[in-house]
């Protein structure tokens, strides 16, 4: 005899659950967020129109050797300016019927239902801000100007901050092609050096603190290590603690780690000091109370963050593009 639904051993024996919380199948590590959270690049405001970097971006060319009777230049140079970036807002809803919620009530739920759906908008607003947090700001103009427009490819063209890179040189970053030259990876380490120094400036105060790349760049990188002999493959690395879990290597000092939303073929470098994610206090990662849209039986909760991302100083920053 047929079965008249869902069947004789479906209809008997109840369901085996395992685990107690749904698994995750999509998310990634988002790295570039839990890394910005660390080290003083995450700072708030007390509000504002916008977020402004004042500079010096000019030496007064007033002070040169003198004769004895020489009267002194007492021209007035002008030495500052100031990089402007506007606010930002990323947001999501979470909803829920209130059927749901009934239906999920403890003793008839196979999980928290509620507090997981809130649980993946908290982890999707993480995976969206990490993804504009490498964009180059071309996707929308609502879009968050990540580190693709900050520390830019082509750094002799644009206008960050309403500063024309094309006109000012000292409000580029630096650049240089890291493309092999015989074998896979081979101008890697002379693309980084040079990138690395020229942020540098001869200096140690302002050499980057953090490089950051794709996943196969840092794979290359190892490999160049491991085959000089500076690591053995299964040496534990130590010091890893900049939020997340994934270790890391070092080039010179900085930290060298991989995001899965970084641009193909290219690898970062960049410090706290030069590069800031400024949020509007009390706008950051906020999860309003739930709210009952008027016309329908449900529930609404409203996440956002209100920042910017900035640069104070595009010269201590740098990029390697075309990495083979």
């Amino acid at each position: 005899m047929p079965d008249a639904n869902v069947g004789e051993q479906v209809a008997s024996v109840f369901e085996r659950k395992i685990g107690k919380k749904p698994t995750d199948q999509i998310l990634t590590s988002r790295n570039l967020f839990y890394a910005l959270g660390k080290d003083g690049f995450k700072e708030s405001a007390d509000g504002g129109r916008l977020v402004e970097y004042t500079l010096m971006y000019a030496e007064n060319t007033t002070f040169r050797s003198y004769g004895e009777w020489d009267e002194l230049d007492t021209t007035r140079i002008q030495v500052f300016d100031a990089a402007r970036f506007d606010w930002k807002i990323a947001a999501g809803t979470v909803s829920y019927s209130n059927l749901e919620k009934l239906r999920a009530q403890a003793g008839s739920a196979k999980f928290d239902l509620i507090a997981e759906r809130l649980e993946n908008g908290k982890q999707s607003h993480i995976s969206d801000l990490n993804r504009q947090f490498w964009s180059d700001g071309t996707g929308s103009p609502t879009d968050i100007q990540g580190l693709q427009f900050l520390i830019d490819a082509t750094p002799t063209t644009g206008t960050i901050g309403g500063i024309n890179s094309a006109t000012f040189t000292w409000w580029r970053n630096r650049q240089a092609s890291g493309a092999q030259t015989a074998s896979a990876f081979d101008n890697l380490r002379a693309s980084w050096t040079s990138v690395y120094n020229q942020c540098g400036l001869g200096g140690d105060q302002e050499l980057p603190t953090d490089i950051a790349t794709t996943r196969t760049v840092f794979e290359g990188y190892e490999q160049i290590l491991v085959a000089i002999e500076q690591i053995q493959v299964d040496q534990k690395r130590k010091n890893a603690d900049i939020g997340f879990p994934n270790e890391f290597l070092k080039f010179k000092g900085a930290r060298c780690w991989y995001d899965e939303d970084a641009p193909s073929g290219e690898a970062r470098m960049f410090s706290s000091k030069h590069i800031k994610v400024t949020y509007l206090k009390g706008g950051w990662m906020h999860m309003d109370p739930a709210v009952d849209p008027y016309n329908q039986l449900a529930n609404v909760h409203k996440l956002s963050t209100y920042c910017v991302m900035g640069v104070n100083a595009r010269r201590h920053t740098g990029v390697v593009t075309a990495i083979t």
